[in-house]
């Protein structure tokens, strides 16, 4: 099964899954309701999914736990622009088997739902490489709430910080909680101002570190 709440994005996923003479796509969908509703009628081994999707819906990490919980049998390839050694790390940890960069050549994750299918988890070998080397005590702390349990910030700025390590943009959290943009960007900037950081890549390098200020 497929989800992505682009339409063009997911149809050129399906297309390209359909190349291949073992693999049939038993659904294709834009929510994460129309995906779990289908779940419950319809098994499929690997689930591919997107990260990040449309501001109304269930953030990428809760919904990787509830597939864990839900369907185990079910196998979550994730498939994103947010290609970093923290969100992956993230998603590894909520139940994810396999993680692709949207970055990526499409032959990338033909090989990734083959290696689901196997059993086996992928990531491709750079990644996995830079997940050994720099986030292994990251590992050990990736519950975004509990990071941003720094003191001096504010309840909004940890709120904020979580859904900024959880991969979404000033305007995805502004329309989730219904606040102005502006809004959040200055609590954004004020949480880094708090926490000496200026970047995104600077919050997600110090995110194991938040939860012991």
């Amino acid at each position: 099964m497929v989800l992505d709440d682009h339409a063009v994005v997911r149809h050129g996923l399906v297309s390209r899954l359909a190349d291949e003479h073992d693999l049939a796509v038993v659904g294709s969908y834009a929510t994460s309701r129309e995906l779990l509703d289908a779940l419950g009628t319809q098994p499929a081994e690997i689930i591919l999914m997107d990260f990040s999707l449309g501001p109304t819906d269930i953030d990428g990490l809760n919904l990787i736990r509830a597939l864990k919980v839900r369907h185990p049998n079910s196998k979550t390839l994730v498939i994103s622009a947010h290609y970093s050694a923290a969100t992956v790390a993230l998603a590894l940890k909520a139940g994810a088997r396999g993680y692709v960069g949207k970055n990526q050549d499409l032959s990338e994750m033909i090989t990734a739902v083959r290696t689901l299918a196997k059993g086996r988890i992928h990531l491709h070998p750079e990644m996995a490489a830079e997940i050994a080397t720099r986030a292994e005590s990251a590992l050990e702390h990736t519950d975004a709430q509990a990071l941003t349990q720094s003191t001096g910030l504010s309840p909004r700025e940890r709120e904020v910080l979580r859904c900024c390590l959880e991969g979404m943009s000033v305007t995805q959290i502004a329309t989730k909680f219904s606040r102005n943009v502006n809004t959040i960007s200055t609590q954004k900037q004020a949480a880094f101002r708090k926490l000496g950081i200026r970047t995104d890549n600077e919050l997600f390098k110090i995110r194991h570190q938040l939860d012991k200020t």
